[in-house]
């Protein structure tokens, strides 16, 4: 698991909310085509997401969250080739929110698509996005 952190000059909060939000991970995911939630948990919090990631490459992804820690971990919903298990971590730090965001491809992924997802570009591709925010 690849394991990456970088300040990002927001609040914790908007941090939070918008990387629980499918509908914008298309905005920073490299590759991501479309995020589309199956399931919803009663807090409205995305439970199970499913992908298409570049054209040939689709996976279900079930979420997990810690609030109180502001973690979210995901891992795929069933083996299928491509997917990936994680976790992100918000903590605020002067000067906006530390986000740690770790990435594990599935074996499967083949390395084209490994290095368009690698969690250094992702997590500098989402601070880009929330300055935006």
């Amino acid at each position: 698991m690849k394991i990456v952190s970088q300040l990002v000059a927001r609040p914790l909060d908007a941090c939070w909310n918008a990387f629980v939000d499918p509908s914008a991970m298309t905005r920073w995911v490299p590759g991501l085509v479309a995020a589309v939630v199956d399931e919803r948990r009663p807090d409205g919090l995305p439970s199970e997401v499913r992908y298409e990631y570049t054209s040939l490459l689709a996976y279900a992804l079930v979420y997990t969250y810690d609030l109180d820690a502001h973690v979210v971990r995901w891992e795929p919903r069933e083996a299928s080739r491509g997917g990936v298990r994680g976790f992100a971590r918000f903590a605020a730090v002067d000067g906006g929110t530390e986000v740690t965001y770790a990435l594990e491809h599935d074996g499967g992924r083949l390395a084209a698509e490994r290095a368009l997802d690698d969690p250094k570009v992702a997590l500098a591709a989402f601070a880009q996005f929330m300055l935006g925010r």
